[in-house]
């Protein structure tokens, strides 16, 4: 596992965890080992930068498979794209809303995927993912409950 992918993921769980207070995954301690058990997870874990037109930087298995696509376009593609364009000032409050206050949770709203099917999303928790100096470097989401529309 490219050791970008990992220190990405141990900014998720850590920020997870100062947000939320409840570990994402259990941690046993090897870095490696619980990157790939988050890339291997059964609930979708999804990240953005905080470029000004924020990109997908991360996600797991469980979103590749949901969204249709494979990591090298999923991670090149402005998260806003996940949205319909509809749908995407109620996203962009949420996001701003989870900026404010570090996270939020039981969003629930819809996205589409890479062939232009839409699903909703279910209790979603939006958090801002921090980096080794405790600043903000982005926002991530996971959940576990969609339905296809």
């Amino acid at each position: 596992m490219q050791e970008a992918v990992i220190r990405h993921t141990q900014r998720l769980l850590r920020s997870f965890y100062h947000w939320t207070g409840a570990p994402l995954l259990p941690n046993d301690g090897d870095q490696t080992a619980l990157s790939q058990a988050l890339f291997e997870a059964p609930f979708v874990v999804v990240s953005h930068g905080a470029e000004a037109d924020p990109i997908l930087n991360y996600g797991n298995r469980q979103a590749l498979k949901l969204w249709r696509i494979e990591w090298e376009q999923f991670t090149q593609t402005p998260s806003r794209l996940t949205a319909e364009p509809m749908e995407r000032a109620d996203r962009d409050r949420l996001l701003q809303q989870a900026k404010a206050n570090g996270f939020i949770n039981n969003y629930q709203g819809v996205r589409i995927c890479s062939t232009g099917q839409r699903f909703s999303i279910h209790n979603v928790i939006l958090w801002t993912v921090l980096d080794e100096k405790g600043v903000g470097c982005g926002q991530a989401a996971t959940f576990d409950q969609w339905t296809f529309l």
